[in-house]
């Protein structure tokens, strides 16, 4: 049918593009205009007209005046915005999973941090341990809001956790929120958690001071 067809496309359009926004191919310099992207994706226009809408509809694309869409950049109060609600949610996750986490989902977190102790990439190891947090708390709506946030977040640019500083504080974090995890303790989950988060707001707004 034409119209799966069309969604089919669509959804393609979508994917590419947003993967070429998080990656940094589509940068808050370049001007995505429908026909361009269309070329460069060699698609038809409406498929990526609507890829197009729907990014700008979760807030990864911004319509400036005279210059038309461009990929979002965000100032200090959009930073503190983005990490207040992710201090909420990821304190969410955390405490459902102290609650529904399984003991192999628990052991996949441990496992997931006894990888930083071998020279793993601390920006990659970051992203399993808090997906693996996220699947945990067995909530597909939970997950969903935070992905969203999660897409915002690579607008950011260079990851907090280049610090080397900062990745080993974080690492002590991560082992005190699984340690809550671990011990079924919701209450404690959610708030260390949430403290994890903030120390991450720190070192993001430190981070743009310098910049």
């Amino acid at each position: 049918m034409p119209t799966a067809k069309t969604n089919t496309q669509a959804l393609a359009a979508y994917n590419e593009i947003k993967q070429r926004i998080l990656t940094g191919l589509f940068t808050a310099n370049d001007r995505l205009r429908e026909i361009d992207v269309a070329n460069q994706l060699d698609m038809g226009r409406t498929p990526v007209r609507e890829a197009l809408k729907r990014i700008q509809d979760e807030g990864l694309l911004t319509h400036e005046p005279r210059r038309g869409l461009v990929v979002t950049q965000m100032d200090q109060q959009g930073v503190s915005e983005l990490y207040a609600m992710r201090e909420v949610l990821e304190g969410a996750a955390a405490g459902f999973a102290a609650r529904h986490a399984t003991d192999a989902e628990i052991a996949n977190m441990e496992a997931i941090l006894d990888e930083a102790d071998h020279d793993a990439d601390p920006v990659a190891l970051n992203l399993q341990f808090h997906q693996a947090i996220y699947s945990a708390a067995h909530n597909r709506h939970l997950i969903r809001s935070l992905q969203s946030l999660t897409d915002t977040t690579y607008l950011l640019g260079r990851s907090t956790l280049m610090t080397p500083a900062r990745a080993d504080k974080a690492l002590i974090e991560h082992r005190a929120i699984v340690d809550a995890i671990r011990t079924r303790d919701p209450q404690r989950a959610d708030a260390v958690a949430r403290a994890h988060i903030h120390q991450a707001l720190l070192e993001r707004l430190k981070m743009l001071r310098q910049r």
